[in-house]
């Protein structure tokens, strides 16, 4: 691992995955953390989350050669402006938001010459939030999408090393490129879901506990993905509005074609999209992109 000291900003399950997927690795890294809030950063002391949790992000940022932005995409610009003045001359900046536009528009400004700001993006999260939520092995042949902009190309190289330490795969991508496909992988899905259960939720005739009592698997991962962290997944739809709003209109054109089918009873449409749909999903699986099985739980490993 090419960083002797890691900064991270916010002490969720991505900072808190990376922590000990970092210690999982053996290397001699020295991890500081800071946390908005005085019980999350207790929290973090008392699991042992980081080998120093301070009271401010200025202070977390100290002599850190990698600093990982790991707060909801809304509030990344403020946090950069807090952080600056006290960024080390040579040090990376990175984030871990799941928009890249909005981030690099808020983040870019206030780098200092000679701060490399080199945008990320692990492909990776469960619906629990937190620092008690990470476990190591949460990127294990995952992607994290490397955006690099005009960043220079030693810094986005030693970050693409870095995470591929922590267990996943990398691949650069181009800003634009990058929101348009977390639309269509992650954002739409997430947004279908929490409607979904918003309108069983909403229906008059079911109450909430037949709702629960006879929830199958397909309603059950919709509860799961609906859990997610409300305030970061309102930051993403309101950052990434041109991409979200392009891929919900696509959605919205599909689910009108199969609601005509289903109206006029046209079967061999329904097999033929479900056919399309069912290879689809092989595919995922082959890739090794699904990871509801094996359940990791929130493993952690001794420091």
């Amino acid at each position: 691992m090419s960083y002797r000291r890691v900064a991270l900003i916010g002490l969720g399950l991505i900072a808190s995955s990376m922590y000990w997927a970092m210690k999982r690795t053996g290397a001699e890294v020295h991890v500081t953390g800071y946390a908005r809030t005085a019980e999350t950063r207790e929290t973090a002391r008392r699991i042992g989350l980081c080998d120093e949790v301070c009271e401010t992000a200025e202070e977390a940022v100290q002599g850190a050669d990698l600093v990982v932005l790991a707060v909801p995409v809304g509030a990344m610009g403020r946090v950069a402006e807090t952080i600056a003045p006290h960024l080390k001359p040579g040090c990376t900046v990175t984030d871990v938001g799941s928009v890249k536009r909005s981030v690099m528009e808020a983040v870019g400004p206030f780098m200092p010459e000679g701060v490399h700001f080199v945008a990320a993006h692990p492909m990776a999260g469960t619906e629990h939030s937190g620092p008690e939520s990470g476990f190591a092995q949460l990127f294990d042949n995952r992607w994290c999408l490397i955006v690099p902009g005009d960043a220079d190309e030693a810094a986005t190289a030693a970050l693409e090393t870095f995470w591929r330490s922590l267990g996943a795969n990398t691949e650069r991508m181009e800003v634009d490129h990058h929101d348009l496909v977390c639309a269509v992988v992650s954002h739409i899905p997430h947004l279908i879901a929490y409607t979904m259960v918003g309108v069983a939720d909403d229906l008059a005739r079911v109450s909430d506990q037949e709702v629960i009592k006879f929830s199958a698997a397909g309603f059950r991962d919709f509860t799961r993905i609906a859990a997610s962290d409300p305030t970061m997944w309102r930051d993403v739809f309101l950052t990434n509005k041109q991409a979200t709003l392009e891929i919900l209109g696509r959605f919205t054109e599909e689910l009108f074609a199969l609601q005509r089918a289903i109206r006029t009873g046209d079967g061999d449409t329904l097999f033929e999209y479900f056919t399309h749909t069912r290879e689809i999903r092989r595919g995922i699986l082959q890739a090794g992109q699904d990871t509801s099985a094996p359940d990791f739980g929130r493993i952690k490993v001794d420091k």
